[in-house]
């Protein structure tokens, strides 16, 4: 490891906040918020609750939308221990989306060399005492936080704290984004906490967890790809399948722009052809929140 506290190249070295706009112009009010669960599609909702042991070891149970109005889910994700995304900003909620875009064009900026070719977003919902366990996002991430208080954990991205074996297995939807996770690996951390109308960034692929600071939160987690993390995660995902068929592939940072590129484009014909089949598509529902019940999770509905 060096300062830059990962191993893979790229613009942002360590993790770092910037202004936003977004609080000012309204998008973290509760109308706003139950005006957009009222009409965000179903399918577009993943809602969790993280249960931890003594070891910080993390089990997840999955809910359903339900039948509440935005008004109720609001009121039950405040009271419970819910951590609710809404995937796909982009087009779920256009003016917000133009909103981020314009700020995240400034904050790309602040790092010269870094280009986007494509960015996706999701709004977060999170209950005040709601934890996110330690895990990486495939894409480089811009967090803009809205309202409440966050407490971001932010680890080095060298092979003991980030496996690249997991890393394929998460590229390629064997498994989800949780990493194998050592109490140990607290004395390594980068401690950030977040107020509204601050943005934090942080290195490409560097593992985090998340802590809400006892206020119920809402954030926007702007993911981008550039071409560099686009050629290392279809080499991650070629990887992957190599692997499932008995390779040992040599890990993705020994590699050079050509070859990161050649495996990229091995990665497209090998998904085209279904050489591995997502393992995480489908989640069993076992709640749907519910305003009153024990963490937010009611029983499901018909």
């Amino acid at each position: 490891m060096t300062d830059r506290r990962t191993r893979y190249p790229g613009p942002i070295t360590q993790a770092a906040t910037h202004p936003h706009t977004l609080v000012e112009q309204g998008f973290a009010e509760d109308a706003a918020l139950a005006a957009t669960l009222d009409r965000y599609p179903p399918e577009l909702f993943d809602i969790n609750l993280y249960d931890y042991d003594e070891a910080g070891q993390v089990s997840l149970r999955t809910g359903a939308r339900g039948r509440l109005s935005g008004a109720e889910l609001l009121e039950a994700i405040k009271q419970g221990r819910l951590w609710v995304n809404l995937r796909q900003v982009e087009t779920g909620w256009p003016e917000l989306w133009k909103a981020a875009m314009k700020d995240f064009a400034a904050i790309q900026a602040a790092y010269p060399g870094m280009r986007a070719v494509k960015n996706a977003g999701q709004l977060i919902l999170s209950s005040p005492k709601a934890r996110v366990p330690y895990h990486f996002d495939a894409a480089g991430v811009v967090l803009f936080h809205l309202r409440g208080r966050k407490r971001l954990f932010v680890y080095p991205g060298d092979e003991a704290h980030l496996p690249e074996r997991n890393m394929e297995q998460v590229v390629a939807r064997q498994t989800t984004e949780e990493l194998p996770y050592d109490l140990a690996f607290e004395r390594d951390a980068q401690v950030m906490d977040l107020e509204p109308g601050r943005a934090l960034t942080w290195p490409l692929y560097a593992p985090h967890r998340v802590e809400n600071l006892d206020r119920f939160c809402v954030s926007l987690s702007m993911d981008f790809q550039t071409w560099p993390s686009r050629f290392r995660n279809g080499a991650l995902f070629t990887n992957a399948v190599i692997r499932s068929r008995g390779g040992a592939p040599r890990f993705t940072d020994g590699m050079a722009t050509p070859e990161l590129a050649a495996r990229w484009a091995a990665s497209l014909a090998l998904k085209r052809a279904g050489a591995l089949k997502s393992r995480i598509a489908h989640f069993e529902r076992d709640f749907e929140p519910e305003v009153g019940a024990a963490d937010g999770a009611g029983a499901l509905g018909r």
